[in-house]
């Protein structure tokens, strides 16, 4: 490898783990990120530390848990305080370009309460070059689409409707109105290849943000029907909704108020009323928009091998939470299921000792260890407030004794805009959050003030029968919930806790 050294940070929307051909997949088309997975390394056992997308970016791009950054919802601002990704980025010469968007929320003590920032769902993280940016409000992908000729209707999200005057909108097996070469993952792509080709030769960071698969989930001709619906894996839920929401308050209040409007332009009707066989064409799109993403990547990675900049770069792909996809009859990225957090991660590092490729790794890894694995790479240091740890040394195969012995995560369910737990709950909204100690045995759910739950995942995987409350499980209960505590104190915000005023002035202590 030469000295220049470039990195490719790909961040997908809304793709859950298990939706990885190297982890079982075996019904996908996925040949670029199957060749990224031979010759990088599959981490097995990976989560996004919180949902949804504002929230899980903000601990991607920050290295904090939910718990410290504390842009705790979409529309909740991130403290301006905060270092993150792109800023640390700069301190060691890069200008970090960012195509797609990070759904931030700006500090509004840096700005006016007239700031436009402040009436869309977020705008872009501080520090970052925008090269192709998708917010505010899409418009830079309906900009281009206009540019193109394209002409819009006027009502532009109805590019998302199927194809037909008399389509029906919802699950759908026809195609959308808009066709692929002109479809936001093509606008992400243009932009990728646009700013990489202008770079002539100086080292570079790119974010290359993919909207899919995130809804509506409708796919592009011929995306549409790569799929069968008859090849999905099967669904994970109990015989009848309602028998799954005797499991939780919070889950009861879930499967009562998901419409299917947030997942299918114009449509009505409540999730739970979807059929298997309307879940199974469902996933086929989805299926179908990960591979119309694959093929994406495909065009940036031929571009890389042509220009032999393939072998100077570190590429990390990733996704900033899951997707229900109909278990447990839930849609989207809530609650506390597996399906909303577990997450793809694949790491590419061309200085990766030999026999290093190829590897599917089981060490517990979480989003906050992306920004100091980045840095560590490029030779720069994690700021002290970091949750995460750099992913290096798992990556050339070499496991630290102290590595984390359980995943950490949390979810915050107060109001927003689009549901209303806090109300319906009657909660306090800072009464309105649960966190997550998983290990292979165990998953325990603490909640602030609701009930607690407590999953046996090796004779339950698919958590459907909750052991809080069975005095069998009582140690296991306080083993678990002083895990949880312990983690948290341990992770306590701390920029500023290992320096000392002393007779002799200032002292930085290393940790």
């Amino acid at each position: 490898m030469s000295q220049r050294k470039n990195v490719l940070l790909i961040v997908v929307d809304q793709w859950r783990a298990d939706f990885v051909p190297a982890l079982g997949a075996g019904f996908l088309r996925t040949p670029n990120l199957d060749r990224l997975c031979k010759e990088g390394v599959t981490f097995r056992n990976h989560v996004t530390n919180t949902v949804p997308c504002g929230p899980a970016r903000a601990s991607l791009l920050t290295g904090l848990y939910l718990m410290n950054h504390r842009a705790v919802q979409n529309t909740v601002p991130l403290d301006a305080r905060h270092t993150n990704l792109a800023k640390e980025l700069r301190r060691i010469g890069y200008d970090p370009a960012l195509i797609g968007y990070t759904t931030t929320t700006p500090d509004p003590r840096t700005t006016g309460g007239k700031d436009p920032r402040f009436t869309t769902l977020g705008d872009l993280m501080d520090g970052f070059r925008a090269v192709g940016a998708f917010e505010p409000s899409m418009d830079g992908y309906f900009g281009w689409l206009a540019q193109k000729g394209y002409q819009l209707p006027a009502k532009r999200e109805d590019i998302w409707l199927p194809e037909g005057e008399d389509a029906v909108p919802g699950v759908t097996s026809r195609p959308s109105r808009i066709p692929a070469e002109l479809s936001d993952t093509a606008y992400f792509t243009e932009r990728a290849l646009t700013y990489l080709k202008g770079r002539n030769g100086k080292p570079w960071f790119l974010h290359l943000g993919y909207y899919r698969p995130h809804p509506p989930f409708i796919a592009a001709a011929p995306y549409h029907a790569m799929y069968r619906p008859e090849d999905m894996p099967a669904l994970h839920r109990q015989p009848q909704w309602q028998d799954e929401a005797k499991q939780h308050p919070l889950l009861d209040f879930y499967l009562h108020g998901i419409s299917q409007g947030s997942f299918f332009h114009g449509a009505g009707g409540a999730a739970t009323e979807l059929d298997a066989e309307a879940i199974a064409q469902m996933r086929a799109t989805y299926c179908g928009m990960i591979t119309e993403v694959d093929d994406a990547l495909g065009h940036v990675v031929a571009y890389l091998d042509e220009t032999k900049q393939w072998e100077d770069t570190l590429v990390i792909f990733t996704s900033d939470h899951g997707e229900q996809l109909g278990d447990h009859y839930l849609l989207g990225k809530i609650g506390y299921h597996d399906e909303s957090f577990r997450i793809p991660l694949v790491i590419k590092d061309p200085a990766a000792p030999a026999g290093s490729a190829g590897r599917i790794e089981d060490a517990f890894t979480e989003s906050v260890d992306v920004l100091p694995t980045i840095l560590d790479w490029l030779g720069g240091s994690a700021p002290r407030a970091c949750d995460g740890r750099s992913l290096l040394p798992l990556v050339a195969g070499e496991r630290p004794a102290d590595w984390r012995q359980h995943l950490f995560y949390e979810f915050d369910f107060r109001d927003v805009f689009y549901s209303h737990p806090e109300t319906t709950l009657r909660l306090h909204m800072d009464d309105c959050a649960l966190c997550v100690v998983q290990d292979e045995d165990w998953k325990y759910v603490h909640f602030t003030t609701l009930p607690p739950l407590l999953f046996n995942l090796r004779e339950d995987p698919q958590q459907f029968h909750n052991l809080a409350s069975d005095p069998a499980c009582a140690t296991i209960v306080r083993d678990y919930a002083q895990r949880a505590l312990s983690h948290r104190m341990r992770h306590a915000e701390r920029t500023l806790t290992h320096f000392r005023a002393t007779p002799h002035g200032l002292e930085e202590r290393q940790p």
